[in-house]
């Protein structure tokens, strides 16, 4: 097919008009098509990380058993005197038949072949067979072991086969040296010598009777150490016996009381030891007995005995068998055990799980015999699970295959257990979550990951399941997962390395505490290697940054280990990368590897690797600058208090200026507030020098009401953080004031040095005592230089103080309260304590200036002059918050503010990828498709039904109707009159006011506070303060973003600040018949200063906004010379436009046909057109000046298919403007008689303009200037026939012909055109 060919199916067929179906379909697609701006996560999330959780999953103390004690009285060819066996009888003991040689011969055959299937399971631990022996030889033997194990645990195996069986006072029995009596042995003596940890495996008839008697004496032995401790309380710790612990000890008993054990010839004679250390074999022999296998009904036990294979060979029959026994005893016990037992029991000693796995075999098999075997902790019951009859089909299916194998016609064929169990673990992921119970077959997925043939779907399953959410990690990492992941980094199979890379990112995420072990084991080498690796996938590579982050994150051990490899100068390399995530982690990972690392911070100092990250203040992403001011932050504070030099603090500094100098044009509170939280360690830092400026500050406010500042004082700081610069005069006077010391750490910034001898390589914390005497004794403080890097912070973080968001401006003023609070207490110990200092002052110092100027150092003999008296001074107790130099607390505190932006970037990764809560709508799904939504995150996708979806399609729908509807209206006559709808009495008189564009919404502001109402209705919904200051801004402007979908308000006063509100109309107000007076849903989505130069005034325009939806740009100006504009998407500011004019700017708004355009209305009557594309001093391409008064408004209007500009004034004169032409091409007189304009609204598509006139009236007219309708009363709202008041704002609806005005009176109304509206 060519290529026209295949082009032509997109291309619409403009021979025929479309029908009404597939307009619809064109404007409902116009809205798909439209950005969304303030919805990202940074703006929806609250900036926090993961709530902590108690990580359970992780063993406190790990355990081995290191010692064990086989004991064994049989007294072979002997019957014990209690029981009477049964003929033919079980014989057969560690599958050895007694009577087939000597009883000696035998017994030490017998303690062989057990030591050996004890050490299957556990082969380096130190064994002691003792057979039928005597009290004595235990006590020997446990003696011994216990005293070699220390704090490990000992196993004590016990077969009592040959004595009697144990008695009701818990007694068990030996033989005394002559085997001519049965001795019984207390367990109380047995707790003695064993101590604890111990672990008992009683294998005799009424063994549950020793495990009931075991509980009684370790009570009995609590009881007798609590009275040993009441008796010898003056006893050294050192000296005292450690307390018992006997509750915790492990008992495993073949039987319940006044249970025999089995009889059966079939069987062995130790069935219960059988089961514990051979469960392969036994449950061979014990599935043929009971003759229920399908496939081989004619089994025998000798042909089960020649299954091929070993136990530790995956690959053979008897291998996978083994492999299977393992998977499907762990599942039994995970599903039907407490997760605390399961850990203790089946995660903590390996010795210990392989018994318990093994318990639950000899459970089910001594069960079918009527024994019922004991354990403590006490196990459910599990014979009946489920899953045996998975393990019975493993076995029939393996057994099939036997009989071909033997003769040689066939070769073994692997079992499909675990390819079924994994398909069934996918089918539970298909429908799973945390209300649904967990997957059982989840601890079959581990043991899956160690074969590789299903290895690779199994870790994508595993990687499935993590992604549910945090309780997944941490339910797998609870069944074992972790030294599984962790010995698969080993592997050098690239096809898993984006799983691995998954998974670790999950469990990280949600477990930071796993670096240790990650960088003990070196794991994290892994990671490096694909971060550093650009032919990696980008997406992979961004995991690998989060891992290497979360690996220094906090972690001293593994910053040394990421410092072996130039981590951080390889990383600098990195940080350009295009994609955005990768960005941000790699930044991320930089700043948590000097995080209080000192010997990396001067790595990265020769790598300049704080002047390579200053560029990233500006990256368009503003995670990224977050990022990066978080990074430079940690710079900063790793530089730590002690041990400074010159270099050290010039290079804070210039760090600090940096991101001082990008707050004014950053938007985004995300990145303000890591701007702060930065800073505060420069306060910190520095804060002697802080404190200094605060309390000058404070004594020249205090100055000032004394009415004591001369006129040519230098005033460094104002209350407002203002500069000013002094005279001349006060330059020239300040060379015979006297020198007050001051810390070395100041000289560098304008201040005055020192006269003492000190290091300059020293950095004080503070001042002295004594220095700060000498200070505050004349009442005066060394004045800054002028412009000084110190005031430019105070300056900087003072007007921070003023932010628009709460939690920046309440952070700022965090800081600046601490340092001015150690002002005020060093004062108030000056007026408390030094009062009598003044005393012994000389008295050329009453006669000293109140103020100190800047200038030269003095004479060093007016220090002199001043030493006597301050060394009196010293002497005395003198209370400061200042430390000392000397004193040993010089290193850092805790930060002040804190902002959790870094928890939050982290939590990310341990929330589902494609949860409905975090849905970012990639593209709008094909209408003739299966509904789906595209989500990414971390490279990977997700398609899945939204309920969001279905909200703004059905949203968009109904746009593209009000729109069909609205258009219907704007094309009848224009001489239709307009009534009035609505009307009511707002709470103050409204300032400015608008229409949502779809719904019948209506905010008014007033000035301070914005009303929405539902005009429709006449109702009421909800009103809110605009700022939380007792005296806040003036309301100038207002606009509604994302009109088109979920709505939000963005609010301009004349302080230069706009906020974006949220949550302004609850979902129940619009079913509400009744007013809605609840604000407290109304958020603050975001806000920041759009002009910071401007000033509160109530006679200019204040801010003056425009919000273009298609661009996501904001044009912000008003009573200033400029005209700035923001990029909302990146919250950036993108540059400004002077405006040429020495009056303000009262009104200015996009082109609708080219975004390029924008046109400005200023207070001189002027009227100048700007195009972005040109350089900012050429950007004014076009100026009229015909109005001789100040331009109410000027819009655009769409006119026959061109686009043309309409202005109104004061004076009342309306002129419509051409762009292509330098003078208007139309002029309408609406206010005759001199009475002036006071308000005027364009309708951007009616060909309609309205004019509020002095005259107490609106009259609105078509673009030739007639008059369509006038309203001077109002006809509705209960108050018909009253005349409206001074018209105080204006505004049309965007779509309907309908017509909103605000009165001088607070009354609002709201006229259409359109009779069903009535």
């Amino acid at each position: 097919m060519n290529m026209s060919g295949e082009l032509s199916v997109f291309q619409r067929d403009t021979s025929h008009s479309p029908s009404p179906e597939e307009q619809g379909q064109e404007e409902e697609d116009e809205d798909w098509a439209i950005g969304l701006a303030f919805s990202s996560e940074r703006h929806t999330d609250r900036i926090e990380g993961l709530e902590e959780c108690a990580q359970n999953w992780r063993l406190k103390d790990r355990m081995k058993t290191v010692s064990v004690a086989l004991i064994l009285c049989l007294n072979v060819g002997v019957d014990p005197p209690d029981v009477v066996k049964t003929q033919p009888c079980a014989r057969l003991e560690c599958w050895i038949d007694p009577l087939a040689m000597s009883p000696q011969k035998a017994l030490e055959a017998i303690g062989v072949n057990l030591q050996k299937q004890y050490e299957r399971w556990q082969p380096r631990a130190r064994y002691k067979q003792t057979l039928d022996p005597t009290a004595d030889e235990i006590k020997k033997v446990t003696s011994t072991l216990r005293r070699n194990a220390k704090d490990e645990r000992v196993l004590f195996h016990y077969n009592g086969h040959g004595v009697p069986k144990p008695t009701a006072n818990g007694e068990i029995w030996v033989f005394n040296r002559s085997y001519t009596q049965y001795i019984p042995l207390s367990i109380y003596d047995l707790q003695t010598w064993m101590w604890s940890p111990s672990i008992y495996v009683f294998d005799c008839s009424n063994a549950g009777m020793i495990v009931d008697a075991f509980q009684q004496f370790a009570d009995q032995h609590q009881r007798e150490y609590e009275q040993l401790m009441a008796q010898s309380r003056n006893t050294l710790p050192s000296q005292m016996t450690p307390p018992p612990n006997f509750k915790q000890c492990i008992q495993l008993a073949a039987c319940a009381t006044n249970q025999i054990l089995p009889m059966n010839a079939e069987l062995p004679a130790d069935l219960f030891t059988a089961c514990l250390t051979t469960p392969i074999k036994i449950a061979l022999r014990w599935f043929v007995l009971q003759n229920t296998s399908r496939l081989v009904p004619r089994m025998t036990l000798e042909s089960v005995d020649k299954i091929p294979g070993q136990l530790n060979d995956r690959r053979t029959m008897l291998g996978e068998l083994n492999w299977i026994f393992t998977a499907i005893t762990d599942t039994i016990a995970w599903n039907s055990l407490p997760r605390d037992v399961f850990q203790r029991l089946f995660r903590q000693d390996l010795l210990v799980a392989s018994l318990f796995r093994n318990f639950l075999l000899a459970e089910r098999i001594l069960k079918s015999y009527d024994c019922t075997p004991v354990s403590w902790p006490k196990l459910p019951p599990t014979s009946q699970h489920p899953m045996w009859s998975a393990w019975d089909l493993a076995l029939d299916i393996c057994l099939s295959q036997l009989p071909g194998i033997l003769e040689g016609k066939e070769t073994f064929q692997n079992s499909p257990f675990f390819e079924e169990q994994l398909t069934a673990f996918q089918v539970w992921l298909s429908h799973g979550s945390q209300k649904r119970s967990p997957p059982e077959q989840l601890p079959i997925v581990l043991q899956v990951l160690l074969s590789q043939v299903h290895r690779l779907r199994a870790l994508e399953l595993l990687g499935r399941f993590l992604d549910l959410g945090p309780w997944a990690v941490n339910l797998a990492l609870s069944v074992g997962i972790f030294p599984y992941v962790l010995k698969l980094l080993q592997s050098s199979a690239r096809e898993l390395r984006p799983l691995l890379l998954f998974i670790w990112t999950k469990i990280l995420a949600v477990d930071v505490t796993c670096q240790a072990d990650l960088v003990r084991d070196g794991g994290h080498k892994y990671f490096l290697s694909v971060l550093q690796d650009t032919s990696v996938p980008d997406d992979q590579r961004t995991l690998a940054a989060f891992v290497v982050s979360r690996v220094v994150w906090n972690h001293p051990v593994g910053q040394e280990a990421v410092a072996q490899v130039a981590f951080i100068s390889n990383t600098l390399e990195m940080v350009y990368e295009k994609d955005r995530l990768l960005r941000q982690w790699l930044v991320i990972g930089i700043g948590l590897a000097w995080h209080n690392a000192i010997a990396a911070r001067w790595s990265a100092i020769r790598d300049s690797a704080h002047e390579k990250l200053f560029p990233l203040l500006r990256d368009p992403i503003p995670e990224v600058r977050a990022a990066t001011a978080y990074a430079l932050g940690t710079f900063i504070r790793s530089g730590g208090k002690t041990e400074r030099n010159e270099l050290a603090n010039k290079i804070d500094q210039a760090v600090a200026l940096q991101l001082l100098n990008v707050v004014n044009s950053e938007a985004s509170p995300l990145v303000r507030k890591e701007i702060v939280s930065a800073l505060q360690w420069i306060v910190l830092i520095f804060e002697s020098t802080f404190i200094q400026m605060a309390i000058q500050q404070l004594e020249e406010e205090k100055n000032k009401d004394s009415n004591l500042l001369s006129p040519n004082v230098e005033v460094a700081l104002t209350s407002s953080g203002s500069l000013q610069r002094p005279s001349r005069r006060s330059r020239a006077a300040s060379s015979n004031i006297t020198n007050l010391g001051t810390s070395p750490e100041l000289s560098e910034s304008g201040f005055y040095h020192s006269t003492n001898s000190v290091n300059p390589d020293h950095i004080r914390r503070a001042v002295s005592i004594s220095s700060l005497s000498s200070l505050t004794a004349s009442s005066t403080l060394p004045s800054l230089a002028f412009n000084t890097i110190y005031v430019k912070m105070w300056h900087g973080l003072s007007n921070m103080e003023k932010d628009p968001y709460f939690e920046v401006s309440n952070m700022a003023k965090k800081l600046t309260d601490y340092v001015r609070n150690k002002a005020k207490e060093l004062l108030a110990a000056r007026d408390t304590d030094l009062g009598r200092a003044y005393t012994y002052s000389n008295s050329s110092n009453d006669s000293m200036d109140k103020t100190i100027y800047i200038g030269d150092s003095p004479p060093p003999a007016a220090v002199q002059r001043t030493t006597p008296s301050f060394s009196r001074i010293r002497k005395r107790s003198i209370p400061s918050t200042i430390v000392e130099e000397g004193e040993t607390s010089k290193e850092l505190k805790d930060p002040l503010v804190v902002t959790g932006f870094i928890e939050w970037c982290a939590k990310h990764f341990a929330e589902p990828a494609a949860s409905n809560e975090d849905i970012q709508l990639n593209s709008k799904p094909n209408h003739e498709k299966e509904l789906s939504i595209e989500f990414e995150i971390c490279g990977r996708t997700r398609e899945r039904d939204t309920e969001m979806y279905y909200t703004r399609e059905w949203r968009y729908a109904r746009n593209a109707t009000v729109r069909r509807e609205a258009k219907e209206e704007c094309q009848r006559p224009t001489k239709a009159k307009m009534k009035e709808v609505f009307c009511n009495r707002n709470p103050l008189v409204p300032s400015v006011i608008r229409f949502h564009p779809y719904d019948p919404w209506l905010a008014v502001a007033d000035k301070d506070g914005c009303t929405v109402w539902d005009w429709e209705r006449s109702v009421r919904l909800v009103h809110f303060n605009n700022q939380q200051q007792p005296r806040a801004a003036r309301i100038t402007s207002m606009e509604f973003v994302n009109g088109h979908d979920d709505a939000l308000l963005l609010i301009g006063a004349d302080d230069g600040s706009c906020r974006i509100w949220r949550d302004f109309i609850r979902t129940g107000s619009r079913l509400s018949s009744g007013t809605v007076e609840d604000s407290s849903a109304v958020s603050l989505v975001s806000a920041w200063n759009c002009i910071a130069e401007m000033t509160p005034s109530t006679r200019c325009s204040g801010l003056v906004l425009d919000w273009n939806q298609d661009s996501l740009q904001l044009l912000a100006t008003g009573d200033v010379r400029l005209i700035r504009i923001w990029d909302v998407e990146r919250e950036l500011k993108v540059s400004d436009f002077p405006t040429g004019s020495e009056n303000c700017v009262t009104s200015i708004h996009h082109s609708p046909r080219d975004r390029s355009l924008f046109v400005a209305a200023c207070g001189d009557g002027s009227v100048r057109l700007f195009d972005k594309r040109c350089n900012a001093q050429k950007s004014r391409v076009m100026t009229w000046r015909e109005h001789t008064a100040w331009v109410i408004d000027c819009e655009w209007i769409s006119t026959d298919g061109a686009t043309n500009l309409v202005s109104g004034s004061l004076a009342g004169d309306i002129r419509f403007m051409d762009p292509r032409h330098p003078t208007s091409v139309h002029t309408v007189v609406t206010a005759p008689n001199s009475q002036g304009m006071t308000a005027m609204a364009v309708h951007p598509k009616a060909n309609l303009f309205a004019c509020g006139i002095v005259g107490q009236h609106i009259s609105v007219h078509d673009q030739e200037g007639e008059v369509c309708s006038t309203i001077a009363y109002h006809d509705g709202g209960g108050i018909l026939g009253s005349k409206i008041a001074a018209v105080s704002c204006l505004t049309f609806h965007p779509h309907r012909v309908c017509l909103a005005a605000g009165g001088m009176d607070s009354m609002i109304s709201v006229f259409s055109s359109d009779k069903s509206k009535k």
